[in-house]
């Protein structure tokens, strides 16, 4: 990395990431074991179930807007300064 910004920006990606892939085990286990919830409640199903879709949400809205940061590359997640005028 040869600055603080890409630095920062690629932290940035691998939480987001991170955190979808959280939330999608999260629902997965919620939603086909329910077995594995053990004493809960329907309400804290319900709750659970929310709390992870909105993680979900959150993580995916962050990676569509770390796409404006980002450049594609054979390197995989490189970034740019979208400040730069050519």
């Amino acid at each position: 990395m040869s600055n603080y910004r890409e630095a920062a920006l690629d932290s940035l990606y691998h939480q987001a990431v991170t955190d979808k892939v959280k939330a999608e085990a999260s629902l997965k286990i919620l939603l086909d074991h329910p077995a594995g919830i053990g004493d809960h409640s329907t309400e804290d199903l319900h709750n659970n179930l929310n709390q992870a879709l909105s993680s979900l949400s959150d993580a995916e809205d962050r990676l569509e807007t770390l796409k404006r940061f980002r450049n594609k590359s054979d390197e995989g997640f490189s970034l740019r300064d979208n400040d730069k005028k050519d």
